[in-house]
């Protein structure tokens, strides 16, 4: 740990910074008192002494609590350090050594879907680790980072989270494809017109990859057409699409073996578009979390442009 954030918690009670990072996992406070043997009142006094300590709002009493920026920042701090003594008590040898290691990471469908099981399935297995993984868009994984809720994440963002390193991957190429009774029948025309009009396959409601290929193609002009499918899994999109549902921006890795067999066509050859890709984690001193840095960078150069 950074010895800026060592300092901020050493002015910090961390029963209370405990409590907070207890009351944002559980998502309530009585939830949090159980999972601590504590009473609700207990919890409460808890926060609003860090609070007071602080001199700032740390969590949105909704139902489930959310972080304030603060909080945040407490929550990654508390995640931080509750790492490093597991790190310490498994080096010691002390109760709970050889139980697994927790690594949470964020990661785009796509890179899931592609390549990125390859990266866990090569991490070395002793000592055990026991991965959490957060689906996410590659353009807000790195929210997840700030907010404490993992540790590590493939992001589209190449700058670093505060408290975070920050190292490529590479580029994933994404093609434009249809089926080939789709492409005939609604891509024969002028393609940017033809993609605003045509049906498409969209992730869901915060996917603006189509929306972005036909402003690209327009100067900055137009989007997709309205009349789109939300298909929320990198496999289930990639089948939409083949199926003959719309028109969709696939992953190469993905679209290669259907142009191949010719289940996929490619209307605009020549009109890819590269996401570049970036692993961010935590400034930690932990030979697991390195571990599993040095796979995934391994894998995602196998699979991933330069």
């Amino acid at each position: 740990m950074t010895t800026s954030a060592t300092a901020a918690l050493g002015d910090l009670p961390l029963d209370q910074v405990r409590t907070l990072l207890a009351v944002v996992d559980e998502g309530t406070f009585d939830a949090a008192a159980a999972a601590l043997h504590v009473t609700p009142s207990a919890v409460s006094q808890r926060v609003k002494a860090l609070e007071q300590r602080t001199g700032r709002v740390l969590l949105l009493r909704t139902k489930p609590v959310r972080t304030t920026p603060s909080g945040a920042v407490l929550v990654r701090l508390a995640r931080q350090v509750a790492w490093l003594a597991r790190d310490a008590h498994a080096e010691l040898g002390l109760s709970g050594a050889g139980e697994p290691v927790r690594v949470s990471v964020a990661v785009n469908a796509d890179s899931l879907a592609t390549w990125f099981l390859d990266a866990l399935t090569r991490v070395p297995r002793d000592p055990p680790l026991c991965f959490e993984l957060r689906r996410e868009d590659e353009d807000h994984t790195a929210a997840l980072l700030r907010e404490g809720v993992v540790m590590a994440a493939v992001t589209s963002s190449p700058d670093a989270v505060p408290g975070c390193s920050v190292r490529p991957l590479g580029r994933m190429r994404y093609l434009p494809v249809a089926a080939p009774e789709f492409a005939a029948r609604y891509l024969s025309g002028p393609l940017r017109r033809a993609l605003a009009e045509a049906p498409v396959v969209v992730f869901d409601r915060r996917d603006d990859f189509q929306d972005g290929f036909v402003r690209r193609l327009g100067g900055g002009h137009g989007s997709a057409s309205p009349v789109r499918h939300y298909v929320p899994t990198s496999e289930g999109f990639v089948e939409a699409v083949a199926a003959g549902l719309g028109w969709g921006m696939v992953p190469e890795p993905q679209a290669e073996p259907l142009l191949r067999s010719g289940r996929l066509a490619e209307p605009a050859p020549g009109t890819a578009v590269d996401v570049p890709l970036y692993w961010q984690q935590w400034k930690l001193d932990s030979p697991a979390l390195a571990t599993v840095a040095e796979a995934v960078g391994a894998a995602a150069a196998r699979a991933l442009r330069a």
